[in-house]
């Protein structure tokens, strides 16, 4: 009865499907319905009409979603095949391949969009296109040695460079240059994976609250022992990594104390503190320390000793090296007149060279900055006496 009152099929053809007659079908639609009622159940067209421009509007703005939502798939195809055949980030830029990159992917999407719209996605010539098809179907002269190398990639780990690769191959009696190697090894994705180097940071987040940077660049002293500046800085020999831990016044860039040694831990900066309270004992003053915000800094065993011999903490800014810019050229300055001149490959971080380095850490900037220290100074006898000390600790330190 629906398929005879919905009109989906015929009278006759429904009759011949059950099994019986049309007369019987239609009497059994009066039977259970009365015969006034409607001859089909199919709702009428209630649907507001729409104008023409308005009709056209529609199909305007329908067509240039099409085209859009086009674009996007031939762009997202064109990033996932590059992905997998020239092996490209997904979010990569079309238009840095080269030209045969480009030619490469037309050619594997050809079958799934036209190739105008993707010479045109691309950015493409379609005489460039062509140029390099035909280049590409010609036979690869190096298909034999790509096929060895990747074998010869696999086998070892994936860890030989191409000098090693070269060997290998030659050993098998291909005999290539080096720059085909490595033009070969970049075309082939033979890649040497190596661990990203972690850069040393003592910074281990606001443990503690940061002391107001108090000196704020203003590393001009009127008197000794009003501003010290601190920090840490690396010596890299073939032996290890050597770490030195000065205190620097301000007044004259005198070192008023230093700690060496293989760590950059609590020990050395605490070390080099201890020296320099022993400087200030008894003579009522109170430096102000400038130091980053390392760890070093803010540990209970620094603390404790700033507060007990009434230092003034100075915190620089977090990854700001010029809050503290005359600690860094002294450093700079040890470097260059002191450790890259010289020879430390038959250095050991145990021997007596770890000892040198850190006298010469004070007596470099002495020796540099005697005349400013006399200048800063009033009386010329404690001028003179300040200068004759340093070249005397100088000749001392350095005999020959």
């Amino acid at each position: 009865m629906v398929g005879l009152y919905s009109r989906r099929e015929s009278a006759p053809t429904l009759a011949e499907k059950f099994g019986v007659s049309r007369p019987t079908l239609y009497n059994w639609k009066n039977q259970l319905l009365s015969p006034e009622a409607p001859a089909t159940m199919k709702r009428k067209n209630t649907a507001p009409s729409v104008s023409a421009p308005e009709r056209e509007k529609l199909e305007s703005q329908l067509e240039t979603l099409q085209r859009d939502i086009r674009q996007l798939q031939i762009e997202h195809d064109l990033l996932k095949k590059a992905n997998e055949l020239i092996k490209k980030d997904l979010g990569a830029d079309l238009q840095s391949l080269s030209n045969r990159e480009k030619t490469m992917l037309i050619d594997a999407l050809k079958n799934l969009h036209k190739v105008s719209e993707l010479l045109a996605r691309l950015r493409l010539a379609c005489s460039s296109y062509f140029y390099h098809r035909a280049r590409i179907a010609l036979e690869d002269k190096y298909l034999a040695v790509r096929r060895a190398m990747a074998d010869i990639f696999a086998r070892n780990h994936c860890r030989y460079g191409y000098r090693r690769l070269r060997a290998s191959l030659t050993r098998q009696s291909i005999s290539i240059s080096e720059n085909v190697v490595q033009r070969l090894m970049k075309q082939e994705a033979l890649v040497i994976s190596k661990p990203k180097r972690r850069r040393y940071s003592s910074y281990l987040g606001e443990v503690s609250p940061a002391p107001e940077n108090i000196i704020n660049r203003e590393f001009q002293a009127t008197a000794p022992n009003e501003k010290w500046l601190t920090d840490i800085t690396e010596f890299h020999i073939r032996a290890g990594k050597v770490y030195l831990s000065p205190i620097i016044d301000c007044f004259d860039g005198l070192v008023i104390s230093w700690a060496i040694g293989s760590k950059p831990d609590a020990d050395l900066v605490n070390t080099m503190l201890d020296a320099a309270i022993e400087t200030i004992v008894n003579s009522g003053e109170q430096p102000i320390i400038l130091s980053d915000r390392g760890a070093h800094y803010r540990w209970p065993g620094w603390l404790k000793r700033v507060s007990e011999a009434k230092l003034v903490r100075s915190m620089s800014r977090k990854a700001c090296s010029q809050d503290n810019a005359a600690c860094e050229g002294f450093f700079g300055r040890l470097k260059t007149e002191f450790f890259y001149p010289r020879d430390w490959r038959a250095s050991r971080l145990n021997s007596s060279s770890m000892r040198l380095m850190a006298t010469s850490a004070g007596i470099t900037k002495h020796v540099s900055r005697c005349l400013l220290a006399a200048g800063a100074l009033s009386n010329t006898v404690k001028a003179l006496a300040l200068l004759r000390k340093q070249v005397k600790l100088f000749v001392r330190t350095f005999p020959s």
